[in-house]
């Protein structure tokens, strides 16, 4: 299968880096000093993975034609522009791992809603200054048919992408997985952010977590208005446990993750955007927490918690990033 990853940062890196060591026919399209260093030394994974592997670099993606599959992992305010730059390109499979939900009609837009794929990335990593890659959480990549159902597609890419290395599940609920990702990822980066705390620290603080289960909850309502169901995901991923149980059992919950990650040893996992943010980076505020109060307000949903966290978050991405 002939695999075209956009985007060289921490996931399109770790996945295509699996994807070359596993022996497929892969291709990342990269762009500045980050391709080429990536052509001079390789793709460098540490972490959960220590390998290097050579592949090819491609700078001019209007050049390729065809493959069976692509996987976008630019950040959101990146989409267009990146997405220009492969309109020739015929792909039988499109999926972006990005964060939000918006990304599905992006790529739709230039493959069509046949080509289009669900997906959501429950895996994390880093890039360092010296451009090798920190691969730290290994929980998930979920693919499947939009907005639901099986195919023999997605069952083989998966199983593709899970024999490389990058844990992979087919699911036939992709919709429900992608709010379900959407609606943890608000109530946690919101809090990173704010807070520039390592994740396992974060999640054994009493007040932070009162705060990331009131941005749960009120994404999650968001989800029911548009009657999109959520499901807990195991790792970080419980939205349902979060939205049903009481306060104190959702806070129990969160610190049990915290704990877990500790104990295993995660205790440098920063959220990206936090990332983002400690190296002066744009954030990705308007296509994920702006599109989500922007829908609220359309539909007559409160969410007081994430319309003020977004009004931070807009605020330190004018001043700060970027």
């Amino acid at each position: 299968m002939k695999i075209v990853v956009l985007g060289a940062g921490a996931l399109g890196s770790i996945a295509v880096a699996h994807l070359a060591r596993a022996g497929q026919d892969v291709a990342l399209i990269a762009r500045g000093p980050r391709a080429q260093l990536l052509a001079e030394r390789g793709v460098t994974v540490t972490g959960l993975s220590d390998f290097t592997v050579k592949l090819p670099i491609i700078e001019r993606p209007q050049d390729l034609d065809a493959c069976d599959a692509f996987m976008l992992t630019a950040k959101t305010y990146d989409t267009q522009p990146a997405l220009e730059g492969v309109r020739n390109l015929k792909a039988d499979m499109a999926f972006s791992v990005q964060n939000g939900v918006v990304k599905n009609d992006h790529l739709a837009a230039v493959f069509g809603w046949e080509h289009t794929l669900g997906c959501i990335a429950n895996f994390s990593g880093e890039v360092k200054e010296d451009g090798s890659v920190l691969f730290s959480r290994n929980e998930g990549l979920y693919l499947g048919e939009f907005p639901s159902g099986s195919s023999q597609r997605t069952q083989e890419l998966a199983s593709i992408l899970d024999q490389a290395g990058i844990k992979t599940v087919a699911s036939d609920r992709i919709q429900s997985v992608e709010w379900s990702k959407y609606a943890t990822w608000m109530g946690l980066t919101a809090v990173a952010v704010l807070t520039r705390l390592y994740t396992h620290t974060l999640y054994q603080d009493d007040d932070l977590d009162l705060l990331q289960t009131t941005l749960t909850r009120e994404a999650v309502e968001l989800a029911a208005a548009l009657d999109i169901d959520v499901i807990d995901l195991g790792g970080l991923i419980f939205p349902r446990t979060m939205s049903l149980a009481s306060t104190e059992e959702c806070v129990a919950v969160i610190k049990k993750a915290g704990a877990a990650m500790q104990a295993q040893g995660t205790v440098t996992h920063r959220m990206s955007a936090l990332q983002d943010l400690l190296r002066g980076r744009q954030l990705e505020i308007e296509e994920t927490y702006g599109y989500a109060v922007r829908k609220a307000t359309e539909l007559g949903v409160p969410m007081p918690a994430l319309q003020t966290c977004y009004q931070l978050l807009a605020g330190i991405n004018r001043n700060v990033a970027g």
